[in-house]
């Protein structure tokens, strides 16, 4: 019984857990800011990125910011992270 338990709860923690590997980055309300379009696939002039940027909340930046700093995290955000640090958004 105990050992049945122990996997149930792990299994459960595993599936709740997942939600949490979603970033700031993956968010698309948190992204569309950025994007022309609807789809997100055409970036914004950099003076138009620079002025959603200025818009997002200091939070959600620091939570991008850690996330383009992370080579596996931005991995999928390449272009993004990209015109961040030719702001001069990086550390």
């Amino acid at each position: 019984m105990n050992i049945k338990a122990i996997c149930l709860g792990a299994f459960a923690l595993s599936v709740l857990g997942g939600v949490a590997f979603a970033g700031a980055l993956d968010e698309p309300s948190n992204m569309q800011p950025f994007f022309t379009d609807s789809g997100m696939q055409t970036m914004k002039s950099s003076a138009d990125f620079e002025i959603a940027w200025k818009a997002t909340p200091k939070t959600t930046q620091n939570a991008m910011m850690k996330e383009c700093n992370d080579a596996a995290m931005s991995k999928p955000h390449v272009q993004f992270c990209a015109q961040l640090f030719a702001l001069g958004h990086h550390s």
